[in-house]
C-alpha cells in the first residue's frame, strides 16, 4: 500500500495584526518558510512536483496565485508549480489533503503543502466586499440565491452567530469560555517559555516568537469585554485572533524517500472532510471526528493528541463534550485563541505544531481537525515514526 511521509515541517512566528509581521509582503511570508523548508529538508528543490497553498481573500498582494508567487520569490526552481486553494479556515490542511493524496495515488512523489496569510494587509471578507462594489453587488454571497433562500431561509450566515448558536445548544456559558480562553493563553505562554516551538519556528526579522500569547490576561479583564453580537456571550477574549503567518511542509512518497536520501517523521493515517449545517456553521469538526474515526476503524482514547483550531471557545468546548476526548490532551500548547490564526495558513501551522508535540512528548497519534466556512471540516490523523 503507498504511503505519505511528512519529511519536514516548519512556520513563521504568528504575528499580531498591525505587528511584526504585518508589513511582509505575503509572498514573502510564503518564501520564507519555503526557503526553510528546503534547507532544513536537504531536498532538491527543483524534484518537487507541487507547490499547493491554503490562502482566503486572494487579492491584492495574496492574488495571483500566492502558491506560484510564494516558490518564485524564494529564488525556487521556475519548472516547479504551484496552486491556491481556499475552503475556508482549513484552506492549508486541505492543501495537505490534497497534495497527500497526489502522493498516495502515485502520481506525484514530492509535494509541498502549506499556506499564507497577511491579514494585517488584508482583512478578513475586506477582499470579497471590495471586489463587490464596483459591481454593484452589495449583499452576501447567499443573499441572491433562490435555492439558498428556499433551503435556509433568511438566517444570517456569519462565523459569530454560528458560535453563539454553539454555546446555546451545548450549553456553554461565557464563563466557561473565558477560563478556556484564559489556559490557551497560559499553556501557549508555557510552550513559549519551555522552547517547546523552537524547532518548528522560523524566526523572521525581529519577530522571533509568536506575538498572541497575553501574559497578563485575567478572567476579570475578559469580563470587562462587551459581546461581539449584543446579548451574547462570545467576545473578543474567546475568540481566534487576526494574525499574520506562513507555514509548510514536505510530503514525499517511498520511492522519493529512497531515492533522495530523506527522514520520514511521521505519515498520513487517515484523512477526510465532511460538512453539515451552514447556519450553525462551526461544529463540522464533532460529525466529521466521528466519521474519520470510524473510517480509520480508530477510538478517541487511542488519539496520544489533537490540535483543534481554536476559532471561538464555544467549537472546542463542544467538540470535548461530543467526543469525550480528554482534555490535557487537547491544544496542550494553546491554541488560535492565544496563538492566532492566519486563515489561510493556520491548518499547516496547527499539523506542523502536532508532528512537533508528538516527537517531543513521544505519543503515536495525532489528530487534527477545524470549522470551516460553510459548515465543513477537515480530519487528519498522523502516525509518528
Amino acid at each position: 500500500m503507498a504511503e505519505a511521509y511528512i519529511v519536514e515541517a516548519v512556520r513563521t512566528p504568528v504575528g499580531r495584526r498591525g505587528g511584526g509581521l504585518g508589513g511582509v509582503h505575503p509572498a514573502d511570508l510564503g518564501a520564507h518558510v519555503l526557503t526553510a523548508l528546503v534547507a532544513r529538508s536537504g531536498v532538491d528543490p527543483s524534484a518537487v512536483e507541487d507547490v499547493v497553498f491554503g490562502c482566503l481573500d486572494a487579492v491584492g498582494p495574496q492574488a495571483g496565485d500566492i502558491a506560484r508567487t510564494s516558490w518564485l520569490a524564494a529564488g525556487l526552481p521556475e519548472e516547479v508549480p504551484g496552486v491556491t486553494v481556499d475552503r475556508q479556515c482549513g484552506s492549508s490542511q486541505q492543501a495537505v489533503h490534497f497534495a497527500a493524496q497526489a502522493v498516495l495515488s502515485g502520481t506525484q512523489d514530492l509535494v509541498v503543502a502549506g499556506g499564507v496569510q497577511n491579514m494585517t494587509q488584508v482583512p478578513i471578507a475586506f477582499a470579497s466586499r471590495q471586489a463587490a462594489v464596483p459591481l454593484g453587488l452589495t449583499e452576501g454571497p447567499f443573499a441572491g440565491s433562490t435555492g439558498w433562500r428556499a433551503r435556509y431561509g433568511d438566517r444570517p450566515v456569519s462565523q459569530f452567530h454560528g458560535a453563539e448558536l454553539i454555546a446555546a445548544k451545548w450549553g456553554i456559558g461565557r464563563r466557561d469560555q473565558e477560563e478556556f480562553a484564559l489556559l490557551s493563553h497560559r499553556r501557549a505562554v508555557r510552550a513559549i517559555d519551555e522552547g517547546r516551538f523552537a524547532r518548528e519556528v522560523v524566526p523572521l526579522g525581529d519577530v522571533t516568537a509568536d506575538e498572541g500569547p497575553r501574559r497578563d490576561t485575567s478572567l476579570e479583564k475578559m469580563a470587562a469585554l462587551p459581546p461581539v453580537v449584543e446579548g451574547g456571550t462570545v467576545t473578543a477574549a474567546s475568540s481566534s485572533q487576526v494574525s499574520d503567518g506562513a507555514a509548510a511542509l514536505l510530503l514525499a512518497s517511498e520511492r522519493a524517500v529512497h531515492e533522495h536520501g530523506l527522514t520520514p517523521r511521521a505519515r498520513i493515517h487517515h484523512l477526510s472532510v465532511r460538512g453539515e449545517d451552514p447556519i450553525r456553521m462551526l461544529s463540522a469538526p464533532i460529525p466529521a471526528t466521528a466519521h474519520a474515526l470510524k473510517k480509520a476503524g480508530m477510538s478517541i482514547g487511542e488519539i496520544d493528541l489533537v490540535e483543534i483550531n481554536e476559532a471561538f471557545a464555544p467549537v472546542v468546548l463542544a467538540w470535548l463534550k461530543e467526543t469525550g476526548a480528554d482534555p490535557e490532551r487537547v491544544n496542550v500548547n494553546g491554541g488560535a485563541i492565544a496563538l492566532g490564526h492566519p486563515l489561510g495558513a493556520t491548518g499547516v501551522r496547527l499539523m506542523t505544531t502536532l508532528l512537533h508535540e508528538l516527537e517531543r512528548t513521544g505519543g503515536r497519534f495525532g489528530l487534527q481537525t477545524m470549522c470551516e466556512g460553510g459548515g465543513q471540516a477537515n480530519v487528519t490523523v498522523i502516525e509518528r515514526l
